[in-house]
């Protein structure tokens, strides 16, 4: 395990941390496994001392800080977990990487003192901007469905447009053209995760600016029903969500 510690590429942000680098965070997070620490309590020690926002790792782009504001902590705790790949209880890597599920349950003092408050704010962003977001999407989705069926009416194609005008107004395509020309990207016919991620917090800040504030207070609450009765572990968050957005 001593050469889990690789040099990194320089990224082109900073991510609010503790003063470390990639390289460091990546030493501390094998060094820590090796001294018998849990892993999940040594990654989250590590996710304080990466400072690196934006990355190029073998081949593909990682962007952990999106628009400056929504750390996506699950990429980077994917990617730190595959820096130290064979070492880690492959049922517990899965559930938190690809269900968001702990193997330790932590206080929310806990978790932020271990990433450090700035990061968890940046969390913060990040849940309610693009997780809460997409759910509410979903909501307003199964709405529309339902009433199209009542009335013997269904076309994706429509039903996928009515959502985005009841939620932001305009058509998705009218809006993440909007998005793409004020963030200079091409116009492609296909959309990255990346992307899609991007767009979604956009759309979100979007809407914040658009609707008034008990609107949005019954939307986020409706979208946070719907992650609850979906099983989304909310074991980290507890905040309230207002005046998210540094």
């Amino acid at each position: 395990m001593m050469g889990l510690a690789r040099r990194l590429p320089s990224s082109q942000m900073i991510l609010s941390g503790n003063g470390g680098s990639a390289t460091e965070a990546i030493g501390s997070f094998a060094q820590a496994i090796r001294d018998g620490e849990h892993w999940y309590i040594a990654l989250l020690r590590a996710i304080g001392l990466w400072d690196t926002a934006e990355e190029v790792y073998n081949g593909h782009r990682y962007c952990y800080l999106i628009a400056g504001e929504a750390f996506d902590w699950l990429l980077l705790a994917e990617r730190l977990c595959e820096a130290v790949d064979g070492f880690l209880p492959d049922d517990e890597k899965t559930a938190l990487l690809f269900h968001g599920q702990p193997p330790l349950e932590l206080t929310i003092k806990e978790f932020k003192g271990l990433i450090g408050s700035g990061k968890y704010r940046h969390y913060l962003n990040f849940f309610y901007g693009i997780t809460v977001e997409d759910a509410l999407l979903l909501v307003v989705q199964d709405e529309v469905r339902k009433e199209q069926r009542t009335s013997g009416y269904s076309k994706e194609g429509d039903v996928v447009n009515e959502v985005y005008r009841r939620v932001y107004g305009m058509t998705k395509g009218v809006l993440l053209k909007r998005f793409r020309t004020e963030r200079g990207y091409p116009y492609l016919r296909s959309t990255s995760l990346g992307e899609l991620r991007e767009f979604t917090y956009w759309l979100f800040k979007h809407r914040l600016r658009q609707c008034d504030k008990v609107r949005i207070a019954s939307d986020t609450t409706k979208a946070l029903y719907r992650l609850a009765v979906g099983g989304f572990p909310r074991g980290l968050v507890t905040e309230s969500p207002g005046n998210l957005v540094d």
